[in-house]
């Protein structure tokens, strides 16, 4: 390995060994599988993530509904935001309290989300395609355990 100019601070690190950069790595080639697959016009991953969890769940209240997907307040927030934009969400009022919203899933998304859930099974085979098949399981299980 090349030394620079000032030599080696640290021989024994080695970039390319370290979690975080491995992770960060497979992230990225995930998101720009995700961004191919999915579209132009699908979702990106992290609306995906909410609406997924709204179809699964119901209505929701923002503030769950970004506790359950590990988002911030302000990430959520635009997030509900941009979905809203695209008429996939909506704001209502909780029928058991006035003061609640919760976030809904509009009819135009319970109509696309089966073709997105089938474009994104093909996003996982696909970000899982490096690994032999008797690792994937393994390997998903690691990361839930990170997560």
């Amino acid at each position: 390995m090349p030394e620079n100019a000032q030599g080696d601070p640290c021989p024994d690190y080695v970039l390319e060994d370290q979690a975080g950069h491995l992770l960060r790595r497979a992230y990225q080639r995930h998101l720009a599988l995700f961004q191919g697959i999915m579209g132009e016009d699908g979702p990106t991953s992290m609306q995906f993530a909410a609406l997924v969890t709204l179809w699964k769940r119901g209505p929701l209240s923002q503030n769950l509904l970004g506790r359950l997907l590990a988002m911030d307040p302000p990430t959520v927030k635009g997030v509900v935001a941009r979905l809203m934009a695209r008429g996939l969400v909506e704001r209502r009022r909780d029928a058991a309290d006035a003061r609640l919203l919760r976030v809904a899933l509009t009819p135009d998304a319970v109509a696309a989300l089966p073709g997105w859930v089938a474009k994104a099974q093909a996003i996982t085979a696909e970000t899982l395609a490096p690994v032999p098949a008797e690792e994937r399981m393994a390997a998903v299980r690691v990361l839930r355990r990170l997560g």
